[in-house]
């Protein structure tokens, strides 16, 4: 069977699908998540609770890899992603594979292809995060309009990540970023080679499903911040940047309150997911699953509609 690519907006069930996946196929499950690589991340990043057995960490029996394994220090991108997959696939070649995440860029990448750009450096990323705390986004945005005016065209204002990703690769190739683009960006996943999976729900419950989440795993993730923290990682921790924990260590330090932090962590998980369905959206080979209530997210009946079409 061809790999299954489960993907998504945040909170849309992709764990629980692809878990159910698994078990009518005998599969084992590749996260696609960039947050929940780490360890000590559990309940902010939505990973699924398992045990290790074996050295493979297993979620209701079923292998669920690339997460749980790097240290809240460590830097992860799409090529690592990309690496590890290979591996696993190399690895368990006998084993159905289903992909679950949505980090849109590791699955593009490993499923479609990424430019071998140079990685981002220290100093380079210093340089860039002292131009945003003194010019602010636009500040920002008005460099890389300078040295490459394709890609400011290309790039909103308010995209502060690939604004700096595009001026990074500027200031360490002496070259404008868009010149060094394959246009692998714009291509589509071979259908033959891979059967991917949206989860399309309909917008309001989305936004009530992720304000459900939200209230519930708030005060989890203030927990594993302070425990961080009394172990002696900084607020500046490569891992704490994740979604909601910079509102939670807010919250610890008192600069805002819980209702605050809980409702600015919702608010970015909407505007999160708003991004992650327009990226998603681009796969027009994909399998739609229109949800709308509660009811029609029936794993089982969906899983069986997605075997039907994937074999």
């Amino acid at each position: 069977m061809k790999p299954i690519v489960i993907c998504g907006p945040t909170a849309s069930g992709k764990t629980d699908l692809a878990l159910e996946i698994a078990r009518q196929t005998g599969g084992i499950i590749i996260s696609a998540d960039s947050r929940q690589v780490y360890k000590h991340l559990t309940v902010g990043t939505a990973k699924p609770q398992g045990t290790y057995q074996n050295g493979l960490y297993t979620v209701q029996g079923v292998p669920y890899l690339l997460v749980d394994f790097l240290d809240v220090t460590a830097q992860f991108n799409a090529g690592d992603f990309c690496k590890q997959a290979a591996a696993i696939a190399t690895q368990y070649a006998d084993r159905p594979l289903i992909f679950a995440g949505g980090t849109g860029m590791y699955l593009h990448a490993y499923f479609v292809g990424m430019d071998d750009l140079p990685p981002s450096t220290p100093q380079t990323r210093a340089t860039l995060n002292e131009l945003l705390q003194t010019q602010g986004k636009e500040g920002l945005h008005r460099a890389l309009h300078e040295k490459d005016p394709v890609s400011a065209a290309q790039i909103p204002v308010g995209n502060v990540q690939r604004t700096m990703r595009a001026l990074e690769l500027c200031l360490l190739t002496g070259k404008p970023a868009s010149t060094l683009k394959s246009g692998s960006f714009f291509k589509l996943p071979d259908a033959k080679k891979s059967h991917w999976v949206l989860l399309d729900w309909e917008k309001d419950t989305l936004h009530a499903r992720i304000e459900q989440r939200t209230e519930q795993i708030f005060d989890g993730m203030v927990q594993e911040a302070q425990t961080l923290l009394d172990e002696g990682f900084g607020t500046d921790t490569a891992a704490l940047k994740t979604l909601g924990y910079p509102q939670a260590l807010a919250y610890l330090q008192g600069t805002l309150t819980r209702a605050q932090a809980a409702r600015e962590v919702a608010l970015k998980t909407r505007q999160y997911a708003k991004r992650q369905r327009t990226w998603f959206n681009r796969y027009t080979q994909a399998q739609r699953l229109g949800l709308s209530t509660p009811e029609d997210f029936d794993i089982k009946k969906l899983a069986q509609a997605i075997l039907a079409r994937a074999s």
